[in-house]
């Protein structure tokens, strides 16, 4: 894999990343992506090539590798001014979940502009993110403008089904892409919380939890639907995955929470109570939801299936469970799920991967303070943890130390945590503006 040449950088013209970003957006969210988690989505490889392609035109060298038909990612090096320091990683994945056209107010495939927002799947989870960064590189490789340092591109697969045929192939198979790499941004962090008129915090994610996706089997005796019947599969699963999907699991304040709810305490001038959450997470409006999952392990019913005729009663009944444990916490995570579900629920992982948690210090994190206070005078950066996942999860296991910064600057009364995954997903045109002049002095800072 060959790096950047600037004397070499194509005759892409001279349009600036910030003009450039909102019709790369557009152009990605029209690609459909879909990860159906069964290799049967139609976009990832078509993906791939449009990104390979960009980069091409600046005058790198991508390389596209596919890790089952149609699972496709894109590689590139950026070489830096100074190649002895550690390299940096920033990623992005370019598959999204379905969506159903008749629930929109637009096409989700269609990268429509509405409301001074571009509206589709993927807007925000995270197509704008793929989005800035080919914006911020070809913008500086058509100047001239090296990176201080070594920058790895990574456009990858199947992170929305756990990364096996993304990140976590790339890491298995082709670790040699990420010599040298010691650091990485990525999703779900950097954007705004606006607390008053005087700050706004951005929330840089600095660790995850870790995710058991389970299957629960119960098997009983089959028999004839108008009969008493004492071993029904179906009663026993349903009991079972209703005293988990109500369970309550305790408090838990990690390290990582406790920052941001001391920072949180400092920006709202008040004790915060550790004791009372609740209050807490109240206070935090639109990004309660992200919060407020962050504070206990959780397991949510997701899928149920059993039976084949409405007078027979099966012999064995299914369900999956997205279960989510906090850092520190996976062993007293699996302890309280089997004690909920009781002696006849089967219970195996259909995908498992580990928390991962990082200190908020450093030169990156200063860098990132930096671009932020640049473009927006009263901006904080503070630590947060994700309720959910992200590839940070396999390039862990390459020692690279990982946060998520894709900074958006955000209306207060847009509902970003409902954007994920959710109906109307869209993300504000100046938003993505705003986050390619950040990029852009953050790769100077870092």
């Amino acid at each position: 894999m060959g790096g950047s040449s600037v004397s070499d950088t194509g005759t892409a013209g001279t349009v600036r990343g910030e003009d450039e970003v909102v019709d790369l957006c557009r152009d990605l969210i029209r690609i459909d992506t879909s990860n159906y988690g069964d290799h049967s989505g139609p976009g990832e490889r078509k993906a791939a090539e449009y990104v390979a392609e960009k980069l091409a035109e600046v005058g790198l060298e991508p390389r596209i590798i596919e890790s089952h038909k149609g699972r496709a990612s894109t590689v590139a090096r950026i070489q830096g001014e100074d190649p002895s320091r550690p390299a940096l990683l920033i990623h992005g994945h370019t598959d999204v979940v379905p969506a159903n056209a008749a629930d929109w107010t637009h096409d989700p495939f269609s990268g429509e502009i509405a409301d001074g927002c571009v509206w589709g799947r993927g807007a925000v989870d995270m197509k704008d993110m793929d989005a800035m960064t080919l914006a911020v590189v070809r913008d500086r490789l058509r100047s001239g403008r090296r990176p201080p340092r070594d920058i790895v591109l990574a456009f990858l697969a199947d992170e929305e089904a756990g990364g096996t045929w993304g990140a976590r192939h790339l890491v298995d198979n082709h670790p040699d892409l990420f010599e040298g790499v010691t650091e990485a941004i990525g999703e779900v962090g950097g954007f705004s919380f606006s607390v008053n008129e005087q700050l706004r915090l951005y929330l840089v994610e600095t660790a995850e939890k870790g995710m058991h996706w389970m299957k629960l089997t119960v098997d009983g005796t089959a028999g004839h639907g108008s009969m008493i019947h004492k071993d029904n599969a179906i009663t026993e699963l349903s009991e079972a995955i209703a005293r988990l999907g109500r369970h309550e699991f305790p408090v838990r304040v990690t390290k990582t929470t406790r920052h941001f709810l001391d920072e949180l305490g400092d920006a709202l001038g008040l004790e915060l109570d550790p004791e009372d959450m609740e209050t807490t997470i109240n206070r935090l409006g639109g990004i309660a939801k992200l919060i407020g999952a962050t504070l206990r392990n959780t397991a949510n019913p997701t899928q149920l299936g059993a039976g084949y005729k409405v007078n027979v009663i099966p012999g064995q009944a299914t369900a999956y469970v997205d279960g989510r444990f906090l850092p520190g916490h996976e062993e007293e995570f699996l302890a309280d799920v089997d004690r909920l579900l009781g002696p006849r629920v089967r219970r195996e992982d259909v995908h498992a991967d580990k928390a991962v948690e990082t200190t908020f210090d450093g030169a990156l994190v200063e860098a990132m303070q930096t671009a932020l206070v640049a473009e927006d005078p009263i901006a904080r950066a503070v630590p947060y943890m994700l309720s959910g996942g992200t590839d940070a999860k396999s390039f862990d296991d390459l020692g690279i130390r990982c946060f998520g910064f894709a900074p958006l600057k955000l209306p207060p009364e847009l509902d970003f945590a409902g954007m994920f995954h959710g109906v109307d997903e869209r993300v504000p045109v100046d938003a993505l503006q705003f986050g390619v002049r950040v990029l852009d002095r953050f790769l100077d800072a870092s």
